[in-house]
């Protein structure tokens, strides 16, 4: 029997595909920025118009995505689309922003969201130490970092189940919602515009908000080497996935406002359980368990597509040469999973986690703007590349256009978190100057040796090129 080249495998089909989008998407978003949402636009139908909108503006960032994916058919996502395209030091700044922050921040941001949803039925009546709290993510980090790196497959198959699981919690929320509108509880979409706000930046930080909710329709792209026929499954995933995300949004907030109320949902600190008290009655215990299973289906998928981000800028060698290896017994990227891991664990120290995501949020929507306009630059810079998907001009080109109206925006409404997300991509400059251009000696002998030190712990090796 042939030896098996240590690669990734092409273990990933489209209803896999259809379940890391929908896994990632359909993560704490939903639960957490309705409240945010009408906040800043001040009304009911201000707030299903963002909904409406931040869907519209993610499916085209997402068909974006598919000419790119199929383009550029490398792992990576935005990382290998931004070197591609606008070269070495942008893509670094890129990869320094998503692992030091992006990236570990949303694990531990899941991760206790998760502890949170589990421990608060079981001591409803009593606070709950944060330190329990913090184990139990760290622990639920670890067990699916183990699970990830075991096997893909096992992950994927376990994914599938959590995809129908949130489903199912979202359908709950919205068939509740239905028969209260349908027994006469429509008193709150009467006028529905009343309160309105006027303030462009309330309206900007409602648009992040919903954005953030959006957020995980590119993480496909991480994974494009191990997508089976990905010229046909990356397309068909996100055609099929974007719309029945952007319509499930739409119900379920259309109920939470119909059930709860403009003011209900402004006071929640939990709306999905506060619906399930109001709307639910006996089956209201259901909720927290359906909000925890699609919170750690959630943050499985974003472990798996991440590291893969990882694993890709290692390769290109700016990162540590390690991450850029396999394990050769289960073909997973282990040392990337394992170093994501131990700077997730990291970010469960601090108390107020929400903050730092604040701060990066505009950055991570920078670097996802560069990332579509690169779909422009290529068509400029290399016409000739095979385009398997070719999408209208129009498309990247309003996606850019939007983006960047938001991104100049908060400059005026939001200068801390602008002012503190671009230092933070600047202090990267210097770390690739001095690591990654210039490469001293006494870093790369040190890099040699620890890199065979884990190379025999992990059992990794740098994955086969192509014949």
């Amino acid at each position: 029997m042939a030896e098996e080249k240590v690669k990734m495998r092409k273990q990933l089909g489209l209803l896999e595909g259809i379940a890391i989008i929908l896994g990632i998407i359909f993560g704490s978003g939903i639960f957490i920025s309705p409240r945010e949402v009408i906040e800043k636009t001040g009304s009911v139908w201000g707030a299903l118009t963002v909904w409406g909108v931040c869907g519209i503006l993610a499916t085209l960032g997402a068909l974006s995505y598919a000419e790119l994916g199929t383009t550029l058919a490398q792992s990576g996502g935005d990382y290998h689309y931004i070197n591609e395209a606008y070269g070495a030091l942008p893509a670094f700044l890129y990869l320094w922003d998503a692992i030091v922050v992006f990236v570990p921040s949303t694990n531990a941001i899941m991760a206790l969201t998760f502890a949170n949803n589990v421990l608060s039925p079981i001591f409803p009546s009593c606070p709950i130490e944060p330190l329990s709290k913090k184990l139990i993510a760290a622990a639920t980090i670890c067990l699916l970092t183990f699970i990830n790196a075991y096997d893909v497959k096992i992950t994927t198959r376990v994914q599938n189940v959590f995809m129908f699981t949130k489903i199912a919690a979202l359908a709950v929320i919205i068939i509740g919602g239905i028969v209260w509108m349908a027994r006469g509880g429509v008193e709150h979409f009467e006028d529905g515009w009343a309160g309105t706000s006027t303030s462009v930046g309330d309206w900007s930080v409602a648009f992040y908000s919903g954005i953030f909710s959006y957020s995980g329709w590119s993480y496909l792209n991480f994974m494009t080497e191990e997508l089976r026929d990905p010229f046909k499954n990356l397309p068909r995933a996100i055609y099929i996935s974007l719309p029945l995300v952007t319509g499930i949004y739409l119900l379920a907030n259309v109920a939470y406002m119909a059930v709860l109320g403009p003011v209900g949902v402004k006071a929640t600190e939990a709306i999905a359980v506060d619906f399930a008290v109001v709307a639910l009655g006996f089956m209201r215990w259901l909720m927290p368990t359906l909000v925890a299973v699609a919170t750690v289906g959630g943050l499985s998928v974003h472990i798996m597509a991440s590291s893969r981000m990882c694993f890709a800028g290692a390769r290109n060698g700016h990162m540590p040469e390690l991450l850029a290896h396999i394990n050769f017994k289960c073909m997973t990227p282990l040392p990337s999973l394992l170093f994501l891991m131990l700077i997730s664990l990291v970010m469960l120290i601090p108390d107020n986690l929400t903050t730092l995501i604040t701060y990066c949020t505009v950055v991570e929507s920078f670097f996802t703007t560069l990332s579509c306009s690169a779909v422009l630059w290529l068509r400029y810079k290399k016409p000739h590349l095979p385009r398997p998907i070719k999408v209208q001009v129009w498309i990247p080109s309003l996606f850019v256009l939007v983006s960047t109206i938001l991104l100049v925006v908060p400059i005026m409404s939001e200068p801390v978190a602008v002012v503190a997300g671009a230092l933070m991509t600047l202090l990267g400059v210097p770390v690739y100057f001095a690591f990654i251009w210039t490469r001293p000696q006494i870093i790369q002998n040190l890099s040699i040796k620890f890199t065979h030190t884990c190379q025999k712990l992990f059992l990794s090796a740098v994955e086969d090129k192509e014949d």
